[in-house]
């Protein structure tokens, strides 16, 4: 028979011990498995933690700091408030009188002023014509004396009405048309009317009054 040549066969003994690829590689060093992550280390500068904070239980919501806080309204001053009609403009009461008896009507509002609870102190009284007797009588030991009175303020006063500016304001001024010289009421009305602080009640003729203020009263 034709024999096969045979294959030449390396044996060990003579290349050596046989390598295998993979036991060639280097061992490498298993990785760790990740154990829990350590607590968190406050960065430098900032505050940790406080105790009381760490030893909270069950998650309850900390309130935010003030800077992220709502900011609370307040209240902001009250709104002035408009002065009334009265205040600013005082009441203009009436009494017909004719000149000889507009001086007995004056002393009868002063009457029923005092009833009702005003204070003497609180009237003023005006005439344009013969001065009160009350007037007179102090007038007697000098006007210094006189205008000391009313400086005083501590009862009713009594002046001519042309020297209404010279009076201070009274929260009730009593005006009698009493006579006098011509135009007197139109010269001392509008004063007496600016001394009033709450009432003007004039005594005289409803006519000659509502020429000068301009209005029905």
């Amino acid at each position: 028979m034709p024999l096969t040549p045979e294959e030449p066969q390396i044996h060990e003994s003579a290349q050596g011990p046989r390598v295998t690829p993979a036991a060639s590689r280097t061992a490498q060093t298993p990785r760790p498995v990740p154990g829990p992550r350590p607590a968190a280390v406050p960065r430098p500068g900032r505050p940790g933690p406080s105790p009381a904070a760490a030893s909270r239980t069950g998650g309850a919501p900390r309130p935010a700091p003030p800077a992220q806080r709502a900011p609370q309204a307040t209240p902001g001053p009250a709104a002035p408030t408009a002065p009334s009609v009265s205040a600013a403009v005082p009441q203009i009461q009436l009494i017909p009188a004719s000149a000889e008896g507009a001086l007995d009507a004056a002393e009868e509002a002063v009457d029923l002023l005092l009833d009702t609870g005003r204070a003497p102190g609180d009237v003023l009284v005006l005439t344009t014509g013969d001065p009160h007797p009350w007037a007179a009588h102090e007038l007697s030991f000098g006007e210094a004396a006189y205008w000391a009175l009313h400086d005083a303020g501590d009862d009713v006063f009594y002046a001519d009405a042309a020297q209404a500016e010279r009076a201070a304001g009274r929260p009730v001024v009593v005006f009698a048309v009493n006579g006098g010289p011509a135009g007197a009421t139109a010269a001392s009305l509008p004063t007496a009317l600016a001394r009033a602080g709450t009432l003007l009640i004039v005594c005289g003729d409803p006519q000659q009054i509502n020429s000068v203020l301009g209005t029905g009263v």
